[in-house]
C-alpha cells in the first residue's frame, strides 16, 4: 500500500516537473523556494509585525501558529514518518537544488508558509491575507519544480500548517470571548 502511494506520487511529480521545469523559469523558482528556508522570511514578517503596536497581535498569533507547526510538523511527524526525498527514490526527478538534510514527508516549506499566510488571513485584513496565501501556494509548489517533495508531502504541509493557523485563531478567538464577553458579542 505505501509502496502504492509513493510510486503514485512519484508518477505525479515527475509529470509535473516534465510540464513545469524550464531553463528561464528555474532561476525565479529558486528565488521562491528559498524565501521558505527555514521560514525565515516569515518569522521576519512576524517580528516586524511586532515592532508597531497596530500590528502586534497579527505578530503573536504568527509566531504561535509557526511554533506550533514547527513542533508538529518537523519534531515530530517528519522524524516518526521518515520519507525518503523523491530524488533519492526516482531517477526521472530533476533535483534543481541541494540535497535536503531531513524526511521529506510533510514539506516544513509547505507547512511554515501556510501557517503564517493562514495566520495573516484569518487574523488580518484580506488585501494581505490574499496576497500572502498566494505568496505560500508558490513556495509550496517551487519545492516540487526543484524536485525535493512530492506532491503528496506539501498538500500535509500546507495542511498542517493552514490548521494549526485555525487552531491559534480559535484559541485566541475563545480566549478574547472569555476575557471580553460584552464586546464579543457585539461583533
Amino acid at each position: 500500500m505505501l509502496e502504492t502511494i509513493r510510486n503514485f506520487d512519484g508518477s505525479l511529480l515527475i509529470k509535473f516537473q516534465h510540464l513545469a521545469v524550464h531553463d528561464l523559469l528555474t532561476p525565479v523558482v529558486k528565488v521562491f523556494t528559498h524565501l521558505g528556508d527555514a521560514g525565515i522570511m516569515w518569522i521576519a514578517i512576524a517580528v516586524l509585525l511586532l515592532l508597531f503596536k497596530r500590528t502586534r497581535k497579527y505578530g503573536l498569533l504568527m509566531f504561535a501558529s509557526l511554533i506550533l507547526t514547527y513542533l508538529v510538523n518537523n519534531l515530530l511527524l517528519k522524524d516518526l514518518i521518515g520519507r525518503t526525498r523523491p530524488y533519492e527514490m526516482f531517477d526521472d526527478v530533476q533535483r534543481l537544488i541541494g540535497k535536503q538534510h531531513d524526511a521529506s514527508f510533510p514539506s516544513g516549506h509547505s507547512a511554515s508558509s501556510f501557517a503564517a499566510a493562514m495566520c495573516i488571513y484569518l487574523n488580518g485584513p484580506k488585501k494581505y491575507g490574499i496576497p500572502a496565501l498566494l505568496l505560500a501556494l508558490l513556495i509550496a509548489l517551487s519545492r516540487l519544480y526543484v524536485g525535493v517533495h512530492y506532491p503528496g508531502d506539501v498538500v500535509a504541509g500546507a495542511i498542517i500548517g493552514s490548521l494549526m493557523a485555525w487552531l491559534v485563531y480559535k484559541v485566541y478567538d475563545a480566549r478574547q470571548e472569555a476575557l471580553h464577553p460584552a464586546k464579543h458579542r457585539r461583533k
